[in-house]
């Protein structure tokens, strides 16, 4: 017997400290396919690459019952002001490692040895599921359609990240 599907209610954060609503392609994927989906959009907001900036705003949607998945867009690569993963994974009471690693693999396919370059990294925080993606289009892509679409579906299977989320199947 399959399940129903249940929307997930998803956070969208972009940091760059050159986006803004207009540019903000990546976010505006995300989104897109976020709704596509079927899901719920809880939050999107913008913040500049800033590790505390980036902390304060995932913090307050942790301590939200009301976001089960927070997803980053941006911030991931190796410059001086990419800071999301020192950012996130002080915050996370688990890493999915397999989420980064995953990630690389795909991505892999499109731009080869460059992949090295990323860090993406998803875990857990408060019963809160947090993806870091990189900054670009096709990053965002990538991660949404080979990944984050089927375990953010609980008739995923044979096993999925919505059956883990315990707020949702709370009665």
């Amino acid at each position: 017997m399959e399940n129903s599907f249940i929307p997930v209610n998803i956070a969208l954060l972009t940091i760059s400290d050159t986006r803004n609503s207009d540019n903000d392609t990546s976010g505006k994927i995300l989104r897109e396919r976020i709704m596509d989906a079927g899901h719920q959009l809880a939050a999107q907001l913008i913040v500049p690459d800033d590790i505390y900036q980036i902390r304060a705003v995932i913090s307050q949607w942790i301590a939200d019952t009301g976001v089960q998945a927070v997803i980053t867009t941006g911030g991931t690569g190796l410059t001086g002001r990419d800071g999301t993963p020192e950012a996130v994974k002080v915050l996370l009471d688990k890493e999915i490692e397999g989420f980064g690693e995953l990630f690389r693999q795909i991505s892999y396919q499109d731009i080869r040895t460059s992949t090295i370059q990323s860090r993406a990294l998803g875990g857990v925080a408060n019963g809160t599921f947090i993806f870091c993606l990189p900054g670009s289009s096709g990053a965002c892509k990538t991660a949404w359609d080979d990944i984050l679409k089927e375990q953010l579906d609980i008739r995923h299977r044979p096993c999925n990240f919505v059956e883990l989320m315990p707020r949702l199947l709370e009665k």
